[in-house]
């Protein structure tokens, strides 16, 4: 079990992650980091021992964060379709820092892919639950919650893996937001 990070660490991962966001982690040195965030190495690897490891830990960090919006943005709504549209719509807003590097640098490195495919079946998960709600409320059409959600699953790891950006020319934050778009509209009653 890891320690707590301090007030100062938590600023520094926060800034680690916004950094790396904006331009990826594989190209870039422990040296480059730590000059760019004016900090020592030794500081960050009072983080993680390896600049691998600060790559897995960034991303997880970035999923935390990505946790918080998303279920703030569904706790303040209480109809169950617009949790569900809230949920998905928050997905893309959350993504929209992760530039097409850092996306295609996590995809390339099976511990950072590996964080990114857990969460995509959380986020599955919580989509079908956000579904079975919707439909028991009639607030959407009756379907097989475990399927579609399935289906959400399958097309976010596409959003990951970069398909949605090749061959249709989207961002991943984009393709989030159609994605919302079509399993809302193709829903609601």
């Amino acid at each position: 079990m890891s320690r707590a990070l301090t007030a100062r660490q938590l600023d520094l991962l926060d800034r680690l992650t916004d950094l790396l966001l904006a331009d990826g982690f594989a190209h870039l040195t422990l040296d480059q980091i730590a000059g760019r965030l004016r900090c020592s190495k030794t500081t960050l690897y009072a983080l993680a021992g390896s600049k691998d490891q600060l790559a897995v830990r960034v991303v997880g960090h970035f999923f935390r964060r990505c946790t918080v919006l998303v279920e703030a943005r569904v706790s303040a709504r209480r109809a169950p379709r617009r949790r569900l549209e809230a949920y998905l719509e928050a997905i893309a807003e959350a993504l929209e820092p992760a530039s097409r590097q850092f996306i295609a640098d996590v995809a390339a490195f099976e511990p950072t892919r590996r964080t990114y495919r857990d969460n995509a079946v959380a986020a599955a998960g919580r989509v079908r639950t956000l579904l079975e709600e919707a439909a028991a409320a009639r607030a959407i059409a009756s379907v097989d919650a475990t399927f579609v959600a399935t289906w959400v699953g399958l097309s976010i790891e596409a959003i990951q893996r970069g398909e949605f950006a090749e061959r249709a020319g989207l961002e991943d934050a984009q393709a989030f937001r159609e994605l919302s778009r079509l399993v809302v509209r193709a829903l609601t009653t």
